[in-house]
């Protein structure tokens, strides 16, 4: 049998409507490939093979009755572990919490399972997704497929490298302030956050009005298959959004023209110069497709990152506040030490970033009545050293706070996504970084579509 690794969820799903491979077949194979690359990547943080093999049974059958359900029917995924999947763990990274089986799928998942997916298991994420980097106490370090000495980024790491090693075609992240575009970044992949309640949250994250699920791809394409599976209102979450989901693929299939500001530093990050240099030749390029391209340095007055740790970790630190205090040695340091500063907020400080939080909103709100999309790089750097916590030129930031491009727009919640815009000298992948106006998720799905036509090589693959 031919080999199957890097091919798309549309290639695959096209052999298995036509029975010339089985999923069946398929599970085999991948598992073949993760064998092979799993103990130099370190992916997985629950690996359900059995439980594997029962769906993809159960895809053979329908594929072989002609009632196959979506177009991921039969093709294997995993669910980062910071989302809650039947039967496996739910162990958010942390030693902190129990070995035990989760009772319930959360909604995304449910919704895979629905259209047929074969569900290998959780994939590693560091801490309570509290790192922008790929490790954890309980998993250890996941590596970056493109060099295994160099971090995939995080949160969502084992998601990122798996997919970027050609493991998989998709995987489901989460992101509350960057997690699935830091490491689409790192990894050469696209990932995208949808708007603020566009994909429902179940159950409620520790950071609930931050949290986003979404998929990481290798392709525009796919990401829309996926999205628009697991998008639409569900009754468990309450910030979930009530409008029809647009039809994603259909959306790329016309090429619009936008009026973009193109943003360098936001006002306040400090990027390596390669990485500007890309975006710069990544810029010129869509102008060249006809689009209106403007440059606004200053988006935001200061950056916003004060606003976003109160929030973050003051979730996550008052869900873990007895460990804090009786057993803080299960925590990852770096980790621990935000989540102490965070649980000491006065109320009358918290609420006051909460009330700046909507004044932010508002601002960027205010921002897009004259744009339809803003571009940034994703993250001011390339992959660096994994175990390493920050970059080695970023000295004065924190453990997330030296993305400076990612989490503002988990504040505002407006749909942003990661595209692979290049490559470093030394070979490594660049993102660029999309925004778009609330629920305009397509408006980035078809501006990403018409660069990665024209300017991406697919076949461009880590040789892990």
């Amino acid at each position: 049998m031919k080999s199957l690794n890097f091919l798309s969820i549309s290639e695959l799903s096209n052999l298995i409507k036509s029975k010339e491979i089985s999923p069946v077949e398929l599970l085999k194979q991948t598992l073949d490939n993760l064998e092979k690359v799993e103990k130099k990547l370190n992916t997985f943080a629950y690996l359900d093979i059995k439980g594997a093999q029962k769906l993809a049974k159960k895809s053979e059958e329908r594929m072989l009755s002609n009632s196959l359900l979506s177009k991921v029917d039969g093709i294997p995924t995993s669910i980062k572990d910071l989302i809650a999947q039947k039967d496996v763990p739910l162990r958010f990274g942390s030693k902190t919490t129990p070995d035990k089986p989760s009772e319930f799928d959360a909604p995304s998942v449910e919704r895979l399972r629905n259209a047929g997916a074969v569900l290998l298991g959780k994939s590693t994420t560091s801490e309570f997704g509290c790192k922008a980097v790929g490790d954890s106490p309980l998993t250890g370090i996941t590596r970056n497929p493109w060099n295994t000495d160099l971090t995939p980024g995080g949160s969502s790491c084992g998601a990122a490298a798996m997919v970027s090693a050609g493991i998989v075609p998709y995987a489901l992240g989460t992101d509350g302030g960057g997690s699935i575009r830091i490491p689409a970044s790192l990894t050469g992949l696209f990932g995208i956050k949808a708007n603020f309640g566009r994909v429902p949250v179940y159950p409620a994250s520790a950071t609930p009005t931050l949290a986003h699920v979404g998929p990481l791809t290798r392709n525009v394409k796919d990401a829309c298959i996926v999205l628009k599976l697991i998008s639409g209102s569900n009754w468990k979450d309450p910030f979930s959004v009530s409008e029809k989901t647009p039809d994603f693929e259909k959306e790329i299939t016309e090429k619009k023209k936008f009026k973009i500001a193109w943003s360098p530093t936001l006002g306040y990050a400090k990027p390596d110069s390669e990485i500007l240099e890309k975006i710069n030749v990544a810029i010129k390029n869509i102008s060249s497709l006809g689009h209106e391209v403007e440059l606004v340095e200053n988006i935001f007055d200061k950056d916003p990152v004060d606003l976003w740790n109160a929030e973050f970790y003051a979730g996550v630190g008052t869900k873990l506040k007895q460990v804090i205090e009786n057993n803080p040695d299960l925590i990852d340091p770096p980790i621990l030490e935000v989540l102490k500063i965070a649980i000491t907020q006065e109320m009358g400080n918290y609420y006051g970033s909460v009330f700046e939080r909507y004044a932010l909103r508002e601002k960027i709100r205010s921002f897009f009545e004259n744009y339809d999309l803003l571009i940034t790089p994703t993250i001011p750097c390339a992959a660096f050293k994994a175990g390493q916590d920050v970059p080695d030129n970023f000295p004065d930031r924190n453990i997330v706070s030296w993305v400076y491009y990612t989490y503002p727009f988990n504040l505002t919640g407006q749909p942003a996504a990661s595209i692979n815009a290049g490559f470093t000298k030394t070979n490594l992948p660049i993102g660029m970084q999309v925004i778009s106006k609330t629920n305009r998720e397509s408006d980035i799905l078809n501006l990403c579509k018409q660069f990665e036509d024209n300017f991406i090589d697919l076949n461009k693959k880590p040789k892990i």
